[in-house]
């Protein structure tokens, strides 16, 4: 029997989770209703668990169906394929808030899908998804430690608004996604425009109300039909081999974590394990090498909270609000349109520029509609940046996400298309990782762009924050390097100007953050970007005034709409005629009516251009064209003032002589100016070029 629950209003819609009427057969399923947006979402565990993992196998997918907006995938085969971007972060953004609320220990595989069934095209359904996810799991039989409610605000004339429309998101220069519980925050995302941290704060106080009125809903439906939930066996610690590997190495941890250099930490560490499996595991023991890791990590781990929490003191030595040292070079590679590396520490990332032409804008088919982006940023994780070998495939989860967020970082700096009429392609290889690398590549990005020409408005620098707790008493760290990532409870990364912040993303390993803990973390990343962006300046300040000699030429103008026709001719045949004997690219925007020249060399793109101009200009007596001899009579020569385009010039206006063979006085081919003297009825125009001298 299908039961439902709601909210009258909230954002100016009902927000309804329904369940027991479709995908009985899941440990879980529940449908949420927004406007006329609809997901589907369900919720299915292993019956058995699988020991000795050091992680929890929890699996989300998020899945936009075409026809949920009345519409048939492109493409050959005519039905969903591999997941796009906007799929993947949803993705990602639905498993960030939940991961750190199933049981410790728990190692049955579990799945969440989520199902976008109707779009209406106004309502995201990236936060139905979160708010569907975490229900899915309350009111199921799966050990949960939830609920938690998810929402969207913007800002709008001054006003704080919930979940906004994807036309209200345009308009305004925060989207921010919010995830928490009863009284806690437990993930941010965020696109951000120089807002400060004042202003982040305050929306996310706003945003508490909605998140408890969610919450309370979901705690409504269990009321009503949620399940018992199913004792599972949990992964415990092996309290006895515990203390003895703590007994035997305690001195040793001490002393590794006072070394600076993180290869030589890796390797003493190594020799630790290898000696323990000769001691613990034999063969009627049933002591594994895994065993053993999981121990001396814990006790790698506990040691780190007692020196930060007690001491104040960091794995490298730093103080906690310490960055780790900065180098910034520009120009690194000869052949490239821009470039630059930003190494913090034992972090270094590779930033790379590529300017293209409009045709170059990547086709983004969305649930809101078709868009266009002519700004793009690709983060690459290969594997010899932690000193692994593995295979390389296409980008991962991880990689799409830190991309995005560093894209995010920089695109409020991009100029518009019409100011810079460039498709900017920005690729970050990450060379050396120990800690933020997404920071690292949004900080190489803002170089690269500047060492490139693009004139952005501003640097922008990134920096991640972390946390270690333990009861009620915390540290806040900045720039957290690769074991405070591991072994702590937060990543916050910020990103953004001197003026404020651009991008925000916070994941967290406990139940969430207080206020006030989030207040200390603005705070401290503030500081932070600012001295980042001090150590930017000193190796490039401003935007080159030039571009690099191997980006392409572009001149871009405005035409009138009914001209169109005429550049590209019949068939295509006079755009294509232009692009092929100019070596150039040339794009009209149908809707703007804006043509685009794209060339290799100034010498291609100026003659292209005059060609075009000659060709939409009306031509009227007294103009002076350069034209081209296409064709000699005994009368005259036939020249073209443009493609598609032609004149002549009677034998009497070539010369204020005598011409007796028009074919010893011009050659086909040759490039000369003509004066228009006669335009007669039928179109026909004649030229002079004794008139033109």
């Amino acid at each position: 029997m299908a039961v439902s629950v709601s909210i009258p209003n909230l954002g100016g819609n009902s927000f309804n989770f329904s369940t027991g009427e479709w995908a009985k057969q899941a440990n879980g399923s529940v449908t949420v209703t927004y406007g006329k947006t609809i997901v589907l979402t369900t919720a299915c565990m292993s019956k058995e668990a699988a020991p000795g993992r050091g992680f929890l196998p929890l699996m989300v997918e998020y899945q936009e169906r075409t026809y949920a907006m009345g519409k048939i995938p492109g493409g050959f085969f005519k039905r969903e394929g591999r997941p796009k971007d906007k799929e993947i972060l949803t993705s990602r953004l639905i498993d960030r808030p939940l991961r750190p609320l199933f049981p410790k220990g728990l190692t049955n595989e579990l799945q969440v899908i989520a199902l976008v069934l109707s779009s209406d095209g106004e309502n995201d359904p990236d936060i139905l998804a979160i708010n569907a996810a975490s229900c899915v799991f309350f009111i199921s039989d799966i050990p949960f430690n939830g609920p938690v409610g998810a929402v969207r605000i913007s800002k709008l004339d001054g006003e704080f608004v919930i979940n906004p429309t994807y036309k209200q998101r345009k308009l305004s220069t925060m989207d921010l996604v919010i995830v928490g519980t009863q009284d806690k925050i437990c993930m941010l995302e965020g696109d951000l425009i120089d807002i400060a941290e004042k202003e982040v704060l305050e929306a996310i106080k706003f945003a508490q109300a909605p998140i408890r009125e969610l919450i309370d809903l979901q705690k409504s439906l269990k009321s009503k039909v949620g399940k018992e939930k199913i004792q599972v066996s949990l992964t415990e610690e092996n309290k006895e081999l515990t203390a003895k590997i703590k007994e035997k190495i305690s001195s040793k941890v001490v002393s590794i974590y006072n070394l600076k250099d993180e290869s030589q930490k890796d390797k003493a560490y190594k020799e630790i394990i290898s000696s323990l499996n000769d001691e613990f595991i034999t063969d009627d023991s049933e002591i594994s090498e895994g065993d053993i890791k999981i121990v001396v990590s814990k006790l790698q781990e506990e040691h780190m909270r007692d020196m930060i929490l007690k001491e104040g003191k960091r794995p490298d030595g730093r103080k906690i609000s310490e960055i780790r040292p900065i180098e910034c070079k520009t120009g690194v590679l000869p052949c490239t349109h821009g470039s630059a590396t930003f190494t913090r520490g034992q972090t270094q990332a590779l930033a790379v520029v590529t300017l293209g032409t409009s045709s170059d804008e990547q086709r983004i088919e969305t649930l809101e509609g078709e868009a266009y982006k002519h700004f793009m940023f690709h983060y690459n994780f290969p594997p010899f940046s932690v000193g692994e070998v593995k295979f390389m495939r296409g980008p991962s989860r991880r990689d799409m996400g830190h991309g995005t967020l560093a894209e995010k970082a920089l695109s409020c700096v991009i100029p518009s298309k019409d100011d810079f009429p460039y498709t900017i392609r920005v690729v970050s290889d990450i060379l050396e990782s120990n800690g933020s690398s997404s920071m690292a590549s949004a900080c190489a990005g803002s170089l690269s762009l500047m060492d490139a020409g693009v004139p952005i408005e501003k640097a922008v620098a990134g920096i991640a924050i972390g946390l270690i707790t333990r009861g009620q008493e915390y540290k806040i760290l900045t720039d957290i390097a690769g074991a405070e990532d591991h072994y702590g409870d937060m990543d916050f990364k910020v990103a953004g100007t001197k003026e404020g912040i651009n991008a925000i993303q916070l994941d967290t390993k406990i139940n969430g953050l207080t206020l006030k803990m989030i207040e200390e973390a603005l705070a401290r990343a503030k500081e932070a970007r600012i001295i980042i962006l001090e150590k930017m300046q000193e190796a490039i300040s401003a935007p080159r005034q030039t571009l690099s000699q191997y980006a392409p030429k572009i001149k871009s103008f405005a035409i009138a709409p009914d001209k169109i026709g005429a550049i590209i001719g019949p068939g295509g045949k006079i755009i294509k005629r232009i692009q092929r004997e100019n070596n150039v690219t040339v794009d009209i925007d149908d809707e703007t009516s804006m043509v685009s020249v794209a060339a290799q060399t100034v010498e291609d793109l100026d003659r292209a251009v005059k060609q075009i101009t000659n060709l939409i200009r009306e031509v009227e007596i007294g103009d002076i064209y350069e034209v081209t001899v296409e064709k000699i009579v005994n009368f005259g020569a036939f020249c073209e003032i443009a493609p598609g385009k032609s004149g002549l010039i009677h034998v009497s206006e070539l010369s204020n002589e005598f011409v007796k063979d028009v074919g010893e006085f011009l050659k086909e081919g040759d490039v000369i100016k003509a004066k228009v003297i006669g335009i007669d009825p039928q179109g026909k125009i004649k030229l002079s070029l004794k008139q033109a001298k």
